[in-house]
């Protein structure tokens, strides 16, 4: 599996200043294999330490947007613990975007679902409070991509 090709670097700007980094992984449950390493650092260059956490394996049980973000839309992410949420009312918010749904593939997943919002720039922070007022769930965010 080539890695670079099928993974995305997403970052997330916190109220304090700080950032959230989601690195989302996309393959076949066929070639799903992820092994997370320390590597032995080769330089006395400045190091930040970063605190990784693996959410698990998730399956698209709704793909409505299999792009890349545009210029001019943003995503939000929402991360629900509870198997049983109402998936139908998202659906029914996703109006104002597109709409894909994740699944908990393992039993040990942290998250039950993960949700990605499209929306255009100008509507994405009050969107993402319109969730927030709506339903409760773990944590949420607009996601931008990363480039290099």
């Amino acid at each position: 599996m080539n890695d670079e090709a099928n993974a995305t670097l997403q970052q997330h700007v916190l109220k304090n200043g700080k950032f959230k980094y989601l690195s989302q992984h996309k393959c076949s449950s066929r070639e799903f294999q992820f092994v997370l390493n320390k590597e032995r650092r080769r330089s006395k260059s400045l190091v930040v330490e970063v605190r990784k956490k693996l959410t698990g394996g998730y399956s698209a049980i709704q793909l409505e947007y299999k792009g890349e973000t545009k210029a001019d839309e943003s995503k939000i992410m929402i991360f629900i613990l509870d198997q049983s949420a109402d998936l139908d009312g998202f659906r029914q918010f996703s109006v104002h975007g597109k709409l894909n749904i994740y699944k908990a593939y393992y039993e040990n997943c942290e998250f039950a679902y993960i949700l990605e919002f499209f929306v255009k720039n100008e509507y994405a922070a009050d969107v993402l409070q319109q969730l927030r007022i709506l339903t409760s769930f773990a944590e949420a965010g607009i996601y931008t991509k990363c480039h290099a």
